[in-house]
This record gives C-alpha cells, sequence and structure tokens, in this order.
C-alpha cells in the first residue's frame, strides 16, 4: 500500500496528526510532513487511514 500526501492541497488544520502522530507532524510552513515509508503493507497502515478519511481538504491517499 502506498501513501500518497499532495503537500500542495494541505490547509494545517493538524487533524491527522491528532489522529496519528507516529506518521505526521506540522511543519514550520504550516503544512503536514509524512514522516513514514511511502510504502507499506496493508497490516501496517494502522492510522494512516483514519488520518486519510478524516483529512477535510482529502490530501492524503492511500493507494493499492
Amino acid at each position: 500500500m502506498k501513501i500518497i500526501l499532495e503537500r500542495e492541497k494541505c490547509i494545517g488544520c493538524g487533524t491527522c496528526q491528532a489522529v496519528c502522530q507516529k506518521y505526521w507532524k506540522l511543519a514550520g510552513d504550516g503544512k503536514v510532513d509524512y514522516l513514514g515509508p511511502q510504502d507499506l503493507a496493508e497490516k501496517e497502515i494502522g492510522c494512516n487511514k483514519e488520518a486519510a478519511e478524516a483529512c477535510p481538504v482529502q490530501c492524503i491517499r492511500i493507494e493499492k
């Protein structure tokens, strides 16, 4: 599974960081950075799925 972040769409609300601190962090420019590997096994997706679903602008996607 692949994590895709469309950073230019990020509004910096911090929702992804709130639900998945292990992988998401707001950067100094007010947008989010993804801290994990691009490719994860399906069983490792964990809170990234919650982060993608919670994002109000849908800038986080998980693809197979």
